[in-house]
């Protein structure tokens, strides 16, 4: 099956993604910088969100470029990782309407630490489809980032009850590790061309 039509939903749907997220900041009520100061956390937790959509897209971009063909089970292991990313919106809102309560911020990390399984179970499918000496499993190595993501998930919810702000710093620092596009696939492929 061609990668196409898995490549534009996924597209479809984090845009999706991001237009409910943007749609749900509102604008200030007043004309000084007291107005938007309210509005902040708001806005504070979009741009989280945002840019851990665009780290997701990009990583999954780079990962469908590895893939020759899909499987069923890589379109289902696709929508799984759709499905938590999906969340985002709500979650996003909820911890940014509440100004990073324990509740919300922790429920915040649960989504991400989802979002992180999700996005390795797709990478195994992929592999197990593709085959061990596939581009992917070439490329993904000793996956640093993608073993240290979750722990850092794993310890932030727990804190979100002792400091809302320590798991958010947290979240900050997982977005911060992935910000730079990972390269390896990349490097892989210009390896591997003639």
């Amino acid at each position: 099956m061609e990668k196409n039509r898995l490549e534009a939903f996924s597209d479809g749907v984090l845009a999706i993604i991001i237009t409910i997220m943007v749609l749900e900041l509102k604008v200030p009520h007043g004309d000084d910088l007291t107005a938007i100061k309210e509005r902040l956390p708001v806005f504070l937790s979009y741009v989280l969100s945002f840019i851990y959509v665009g780290i997701y897209w990009n990583n999954h971009h780079h990962m469908l470029h590895s893939a020759k063909h899909v499987s069923g089970g890589i379109l289902w292991a696709n929508l799984h990782l759709l499905f938590w990313l999906s969340l985002f919106p709500v979650t996003t809102a909820w911890a940014g309407e509440n100004h990073a309560a324990p509740v919300p911020t922790a429920v915040y990390g649960g989504v991400l630490l989802m979002a992180a399984i999700a996005y390795y179970i797709l990478q195994r499918v992929i592999i197990a489809h593709q085959g061990r000496d596939s581009l992917l499993a070439a490329a993904i190595g000793s996956d640093w980032k993608g073993k240290l993501s979750p722990v850092c998930y794993l310890a932030a919810i727990p804190l979100a009850f002792v400091s809302p702000w320590i798991a958010v710093g947290l979240y900050a620092f997982v977005a911060l590790l992935w910000l730079i596009p990972d390269r390896r696939i990349e490097r892989v492929l210009t390896n591997r061309e003639p």
